[in-house]
């Protein structure tokens, strides 16, 4: 059977999950699951909770047969998500674990960022808060339900059509900062180390310059290429056919982005090298999206972003698969325009002044924390100097008035040694009778 990779089964090559057709003859209809492989992340902020859904409803050989299907329209107009209500139990209570577990991760993150921009966040209202994320159904925080999933894959679907885009504007900032630091480091040196420094660093790009041609991404020279170099296979017996299958490494029947980028790396490396001070890795993964790009435009016919044998094999009917055109470089092709330069200075200077501003208001924070602080000491030594002073007032009254002194708490103290005195001057000698005298016998009498 063969499998008819759709939009959402994209979002299961994304998450590294291989898809192993059912064996309807079979007298056990279980699907068989192969290990999944380890691929790179998708980039997505919720991309550990579409791994671990989509594994979930991988278990389920209902579910799973289904997909395997389902065409790109049954995906994308939701159809397969109502399968989901005839999965089985176990599969359901594991899903609504999983949604439990992300929403309380998209609170302690809705906390986080709320706590770092001194927003009050006790009274906050999560539900509102939630709804900013849309990976999920906010208003049903507790189970996993067919509208999770529908939004989940239309989501998905649209982030990572949109993540092409959001890597190359992350690559102009990149090249636009670049820039920045060096008209600044230039600055600061005087006019016999700029001209050294700019001399130098002009080498550096002419040396980077220098390499061997490029071959179009997807041409035939450039897939022989890696038949011969990265096969080890003659040249002249190149066959599209073959060559496909060997490098669908996973055997799922279709080459996904990764599968691709891999094609480009004998190319890649006549440019770039990590060990060459002139050479930017930055700028290499730059041209790999791009040869990427080149290629999917191309051949995937359906845009699915992933490339079945069909497709593949009719690409290489084409005209431009036998004579390209040449293959244009990053180095020969601007990122940026000055305008936009200019722009980005703008953007970094108001950033640098309100991190200034945040800067001088944790610094007079820190301050007043230190006056208080002080006055608390001060606070604290003026009331221990007063309990002091009460005490040595109250010992001097005692003492005028004849009272045995006070002690710590103010009760009398007596003096040991003084009441030693006195009870010995009260005690009778040693062998003294202390029992009155008898009175005398026979005594005159006086008349």
């Amino acid at each position: 059977m063969n499998l008819q990779p759709g939009w959402l089964l994209l979002l299961f090559v994304c998450a590294g999950v291989r898809l192993v057709p059912v064996d309807r003859n079979a007298a056990n209809q279980e699907a068989k699951a192969e290990v999944p492989e380890e691929n790179g992340d998708t980039g997505l902020y919720y991309d550990r909770y579409l791994r671990e859904v989509i594994e979930v409803l991988e278990t389920d050989p209902h579910f799973r047969e289904k997909l395997q299907t389902a065409n790109s329209e049954d995906i994308k107009n939701g159809r397969l998500s109502k399968e989901l209500d005839l999965v089985g139990h176990h599969v359901r209570t594991r899903l609504d674990e999983l949604k439990r577990q992300e929403v309380s991760r998209l609170r302690m993150l809705l906390k986080a960022k709320l706590d770092s921009t001194n927003t009050q966040s006790l009274q906050m209202d999560h539900a509102s808060l939630l709804k900013q994320f849309e990976h999920l159904d906010p208003h049903n925080q507790n189970t996993f339900e067919a509208k999770d999933l529908e939004l989940l894959i239309t989501t998905a679907t649209k982030d990572l059509e949109n993540y092409d885009a959001e890597r190359h504007e992350e690559f102009k900032r990149y090249e636009m900062l670049k820039e920045h630091e060096r008209r600044e480091y230039l600055k600061g040196l005087d006019q016999e180390k700029r001209e050294r420094e700019e001399k130098r660093l002009q080498e550096l790009k002419d040396r980077h310059r220098q390499h061997p041609k490029v071959n179009a991404p997807g041409s035939v020279a450039q897939l022989r290429e890696v038949w011969e170099e990265t096969d080890g296979l003659d040249p002249q017996e190149f066959n599209p056919k073959t060559f496909f299958k060997l490098h669908d490494t996973n055997e799922d029947g279709v080459l996904d982005e990764q599968e691709l980028e891999a094609l480009f790396t004998k190319e890649l490396e006549k440019v770039y090298d990590a060990k060459n001070e002139e050479d930017d890795m930055m700028e290499m993964e730059e041209e790999r999206l791009r040869m990427r790009e080149h290629v999917m435009k191309n051949v995937d016919a359906n845009k699915d972003r992933l490339v079945t044998l069909e497709e593949f094999l009719k690409s290489t009917e084409k005209k431009e698969f036998s004579n390209p055109k040449e293959w244009e470089t990053l180095e020969t092709r601007p990122v940026y325009t000055e305008e936009e330069l200019q722009r980005f200075e703008v953007e970094l200077l108001d950033r640098e002044e309100e991190l200034k501003r945040k800067a001088e208001n944790l610094r007079q924070q820190q301050e007043l924390l230190k006056e208080r602080g002080k006055a608390l000491e001060a606070q604290r030594k003026e009331y221990q100097q007063a309990v002091l002073e009460m005490s040595h007032r109250q010992k001097e009254q005692q003492a005028a008035d004849g009272q045995p002194p006070a002690g710590p708490n103010g009760e009398l103290q007596f003096q040991p040694e003084a009441q030693k005195v006195e009870d010995e001057a009260e005690r009778p000698a040693e062998g003294q009778n202390i029992l009155p005298a008898e009175p005398p016998q026979n005594l005159p009498s006086h008349t």
